[in-house]
């Protein structure tokens, strides 16, 4: 059911960036601090391009999608040529990172600059996964999302997740379980 979204910027090694969000997106470790995306193949069998330009630049930036990015995220998972930047098309900002090639998205909360550890391939075909997992090189968060406590505060970031379909979630409504002891 509800599941985050990475809105992962990469570029290839002619220096042509790309901009796609992907639900099967998790962090997974916290030394080193690791997140894994994956992206599955096309209904043809056909890598996506973020993942072709993450074999040429082992290289991205997962950034954190807010409501108020949803549609422009949504738009960025049409269909373009490769080489054709969902940021020129969809009119998204960029800005650039610091450790990495591939752009930020400007209007990102959050946004983590990652070197790629690894690539896995699961399945051949159409909708085979290629889970990529990267090591955050550095973290960015905007001052304006963080609570009192100086930790992000999810009311602030007001974060989109996918559900099935067309389906999105917020995450606006939370509770709390104390932790056993």
């Amino acid at each position: 059911m509800p599941r985050p979204i990475a809105w992962v910027s990469t570029i290839s090694r002619a220096g042509q960036t790309n901009l796609a969000p992907f639900s099967f997106f998790q962090g997974i470790t916290a030394n080193p601090p690791t997140l894994m995306i994956s992206p599955v193949n096309d209904r043809h069998g056909n890598k996506k391009d973020t993942v072709r330009n993450l074999e040429e630049v082992d290289q991205f930036v997962v950034n954190l999608v807010s409501f108020a990015s949803a549609a422009k995220m949504n738009a960025t998972s049409a269909t373009l040529d490769y080489g054709e930047s969902e940021f020129e098309r969809c009119g998204i900002a960029e800005t650039p990172s610091e450790r990495v090639r591939p752009p930020r998205v400007t209007s990102a909360a959050v946004a983590f600059e990652c070197a790629v550890d690894r690539i896995v391939t699961i399945g051949e075909g159409p909708l085979a996964a290629n889970v990529v997992f990267g090591r955050i090189l550095l973290a960015h968060v905007a001052d304006d999302v963080l609570g009192a406590d100086g930790k992000p505060d999810p009311a602030k970031l007001d974060l989109v997740g996918r559900l099935g379909g067309d389906g999105y979630t917020r995450t606006t409504v939370r509770f709390s379980l104390e932790r056993p002891r």
